[in-house]
């Protein structure tokens, strides 16, 4: 009898954290990053941000209608999507009423995308049918290349670096046309900060982390995903060589659809930007 009421209490107490665990992946934080410039000019402009990241559509909580209430009344200047959307093909059209919500904010300058590592799984035909269905819903898909926009004169460079974890980033070519100005990077995978000594950024935003999804009390099972993850870099806004990144927990989950510690997340990023003087 002792025994059997031992088992029931660990099996309550189980399927109790599991429960809680899963209720976490409901409970979405909106953060709101100001991203200071060192410009010294008083009439600097600010870029408004919308950022997303890790969608992964097998495993996400959130409803395309949910994020729609939770996006109203909102006015972005741009939308950066980090990577990771999903890693089936039968997904795939989940992620169109998505893109429908992001299409009715009507960013000024548009919406910019990354691929991440899981959407890597995808192959030849699949992985181009993401791509297609993102670049139809005005989405442009930055491969290890960059696009130039113009805030009241003054030229910032979008460049979009591919998945690093997958040895897809390529450096050179990702930088390869961008105009003197500023530099906004997305990429899925905040390591490649290492090795950017030869290449200036002004702002990065990443995810990948999942902001370690189940910490225990820190992400351990992290470790082999890297130096930034080993050092427990792996969410957050952070500096590198005095420049700042911001590192996305995430909307999704892979895995089991849980979080322990971490908190799916949509941010909202300020970015300060010189004008040039009339």
């Amino acid at each position: 009898m002792t025994y059997l009421f031992i088992t029931t209490i660990i099996i309550f107490f189980i399927c109790f954290l599991l429960f809680k665990a899963y209720k976490n992946t409901q409970d979405i934080k909106i953060n709101k990053i100001n991203v200071a410039s060192e410009s010294g000019i008083n009439n600097d402009s600010t870029l408004s941000i919308l950022h997303l990241s890790d969608l992964h559509l097998e495993n996400i909580s959130l409803s395309p209608m949910q994020l729609e209430r939770k996006l109203e009344n909102e006015s972005v200047d741009l939308i950066a999507l980090t990577g990771d959307f999903l890693d089936r093909k039968r997904s795939i059209p989940k992620l169109l009423p998505y893109l429908r919500v992001l299409n009715r904010l009507e960013p000024t300058h548009g919406t910019y995308a990354v691929f991440g590592n899981h959407d890597y799984v995808l192959k030849g035909d699949d992985l181009n049918e993401l791509k297609t269905l993102l670049e139809d819903n005005n989405v442009h898909v930055l491969q290890n290349e960059s696009s130039t926009i113009s805030v009241n004169g003054e030229a910032i460079n979008i460049i979009g670096i591919d998945d690093y974890s997958t040895n897809r980033s390529n450096l050179s070519l990702a930088y390869k046309h961008i105009e003197q100005g500023k530099n906004i990077v997305l990429t899925h995978d905040p390591t490649i900060v290492l090795d950017m000594h030869e290449y200036a950024f002004d702002y990065l935003m990443a995810g990948h982390f999942h902001g370690g999804q189940i910490c225990y009390p820190k992400a351990y099972h992290l470790a082999k995903m890297g130096k930034l993850a080993r050092k427990n870099v792996i969410k957050g806004l952070h500096l590198h060589n005095s420049t700042p990144f911001y590192i996305s927990e995430g909307l999704g989950q892979t895995g089991l659809n849980i979080r322990i510690g971490s908190r799916p997340e949509i941010t909202f990023h300020d970015v300060t930007v010189g004008v040039k003087a009339s």
